[in-house]
């Protein structure tokens, strides 16, 4: 699948090549303080973890993967947007194939300007176009006001705080979501 670029971003699925990219953005402390309390990823967590989930639910066809972001007009990548099915490293559930899971990761030097919003309904209204009548739906600690914020302007209603199950720790979240 590809997905065309939207006002001012371009979007490209991501690779194993992109291991520097996931490194360095999982550096600031404050991107990652609702992530895991702001504790900085390695290098070898990205080789070892990230980038092998990645390939776990990635499917080019259906446009499930990570979509690095980039600002067109001066080429920087900015961030990314995670597009897979929901519960689908549940330790409890069976991923939701047809009710797929957006998450976000930016740069704190793009927060404020729209982006992760402007990228997370471009990607929703592309997969839509290939795939009608699907749900989606995002979590967030329940604290999260700038992602529960992004949600909202997704159009996604609150559904529960519950404890999110993951093979890589449980938390406690907020679930927020829209049918197609």
């Amino acid at each position: 699948m590809h997905i065309t670029q939207s006002t001012r971003l371009s979007y490209r699925l991501m690779e194993d090549s992109d291991a520097e990219f996931l490194y360095q953005l999982d550096q600031d402390p404050e991107v990652m303080r609702y992530i895991n309390g702001g504790n900085k990823t390695s290098r070898e967590d990205i080789h070892s973890i990230m980038l092998p989930r990645m390939h776990c639910y990635k499917n080019t066809d259906k446009g499930w993967g990570m979509w690095k972001v980039t600002v067109i007009e001066t080429q920087k990548d900015i961030g990314w947007i995670i597009v897979r099915p929901m519960d689908f490293f549940s330790t409890t559930l069976e991923p939701q194939w047809r009710n797929l899971e957006l998450g976000w990761r930016f740069f704190q030097s793009s927060w404020g300007k729209g982006y992760a919003s402007e990228a997370a309904k471009h990607i929703m209204n592309a997969l839509l176009i290939q795939t009608p009548n699907l749900t989606f739906s995002a979590i967030a600690n329940e604290v999260n006001d700038a992602s529960i914020n992004i949600m909202k302007k997704l159009g996604m209603r609150y559904v529960k705080t519950y404890l999110h199950h993951d093979p890589l720790g449980d938390c406690d979240v907020v679930l927020y979501q829209i049918a197609s």
